[in-house]
């Protein structure tokens, strides 16, 4: 009987460092998150959070790199597109550096959205992916309006 203990003892002590390498269930379900990102039309990146110049986040992000979903915007536009950022602060979204006016789709966001931007290239939000898949798709709905009005 005590040499089964042992092999079992044996065996648990090899397989322990396994433990290390599975993903744990919020790796898991970020990855599930990008994964959903990805298959609807959006792209999953870190970036450095635009400098908000001092204005207090509603939520816990500070400086560093951040995760942004961003949505691509079509090369052929027939018009040029203003780049800007937009903090979400306690108060409620407001316009960094030249002021511009705050997208109307941002206004329907409920996740916890830090700093949304736009340039030629892309439009996205910056946030801490803590909303699931749920928040995902509000973000991919409001992406996907804000492009449309952007390219129109």
């Amino acid at each position: 009987m005590l040499i089964y203990f042992f092999i079992l003892f044996v065996v648990a002590v090899a397989l322990a460092p396994l433990s290390y390498v599975l993903p744990s269930k919020r790796q898991r379900k970020v990855a599930g998150m990008r994964e959903y990102a990805a298959v609807n039309g959006m792209f999953v990146e870190f970036r450095d959070l635009p400098d908000v110049g001092g204005v207090p986040l509603a939520n816990a992000v500070s400086g560093g790199q951040v995760i942004y979903y961003g949505r691509r915007l079509p090369n052929k536009r027939t018009r040029p597109i203003d780049s800007g950022t937009w903090v979400h602060a306690p108060e409620g979204w407001r316009s960094l550096g030249h002021r511009l006016p705050v997208p109307a789709q941002l206004q329907a966001l409920s996740v916890d959205i830090s700093v949304a931007s736009v340039d030629q290239f892309s439009c996205g939000i910056y946030w801490m992916e803590s909303s699931g898949q749920e928040g995902v798709e509000q973000i991919r709905q409001v992406l996907e309006g804000w492009c449309d009005q952007l390219i129109r």
